[in-house]
């Protein structure tokens, strides 16, 4: 015998797993830690698990997850590029600054 399904009105029961994760508290440091755009879209897409999750529509939620954890990810990796090239930027301007002091204290 095939099973029957749920009589109408009835929300489809949910999986026996736990919610996906919604990284929301990741997407909300790195919006203000890393970078602000990608921080931005990663908030939207983790506020829509919980949701998507509510409504039966658990496919959807974990692909919204997955999509936030990876808007995470790129956001902390250009946040951290960023940071070592205004690193590498703040050096050269210090040691052509320093060198240019240097030569005025010495008349040249």
């Amino acid at each position: 015998m095939t099973a029957q399904p749920p009589p109408p009105g009835y929300p489809p029961q949910p999986p026996s797993a736990q919610a996906p994760k919604n990284y929301l508290v990741w997407s909300i440091l790195v919006t203000l830690f890393c970078c602000l755009p990608f921080g931005i879209v990663a908030i939207v897409k983790s506020s829509q698990v919980n949701g998507l999750y509510a409504q039966g529509r658990y496919a959807e939620a974990q692909a919204s997850a997955d999509s936030a954890r990876k808007w995470i990810i790129w956001s902390v990796v250009l946040g951290l590029i960023a940071d070592v090239v205004a690193i590498a930027a703040n050096v050269a301007t210090m040691n052509s600054n320093t060198s240019a002091a240097a030569m005025m204290l010495l008349g040249f």
